[in-house]
């Protein structure tokens, strides 16, 4: 008896190297809007609106509105 393998493996078909454009992660700043402070850094993606939060101010010692500055 005399066995063959008829059987061909399958491949998949060829993926193109196409790479995705990354957004790379940007160091922002938390500035105080009543001190002028660089209070506070983030790291986050480009795009989307600006942050306004309310953060703590060790000038003031106080809680306070920030806004999102680039350097």
């Amino acid at each position: 008896m005399r066995f063959t393998n008829h059987h061909t493996p399958k491949t998949s078909p060829a993926k193109s190297p196409m790479a995705k454009s990354k957004k790379k992660a940007e160091t922002i700043f938390l500035v105080c809007d009543e001190t002028g402070d660089y209070n506070y850094t983030l790291k986050r993606k480009p795009g989307g609106e600006k942050l306004h939060i309310k953060k703590y101010c060790p000038r003031l010692r106080k809680h306070t509105l920030h806004t999102e500055k680039k350097k």
